[in-house]
């Protein structure tokens, strides 16, 4: 079984009104390359280290699908209208496979 793909997101929001359209832009580019939320800002203690106040990682079936789905141009469109709402970081990583590797 293929390592499972994820995006990081830790991200400080300046415009939270902008930032709900974005996520509402981007939700469903993420489903079409089968991507799922596991972390959507909630309840944080940041125990180690400075951290933005907003973290969010997303799932997707491979690391494949996780880069096709940020370079594809419904994501393009939807992350213009991200960058002027926050700043912060994004990671996009492969996951271990089912045999720990």
């Amino acid at each position: 079984m293929a390592a499972k793909g994820y995006w990081i997101f830790q991200m400080d929001v300046h415009d939270m009104e902008g930032w709900k359209a974005y996520s509402a832009a981007a939700a469903p580019v993420l489903m079409d390359y089968g991507g799922r939320f596991l972390v959507r800002g909630g309840r944080a203690d940041h125990v180690e280290g400075a951290a933005p106040a907003r973290s969010v990682v997303v799932e997707f079936p491979d690391y494949e699908a996780a880069v096709a789905c940020w370079n594809s141009p419904g994501y393009t469109a939807a992350k213009a209208v991200r960058l002027p709402c926050g700043s912060g970081h994004v990671t996009l990583v492969e996951g271990i496979d089912a045999d720990g590797h």
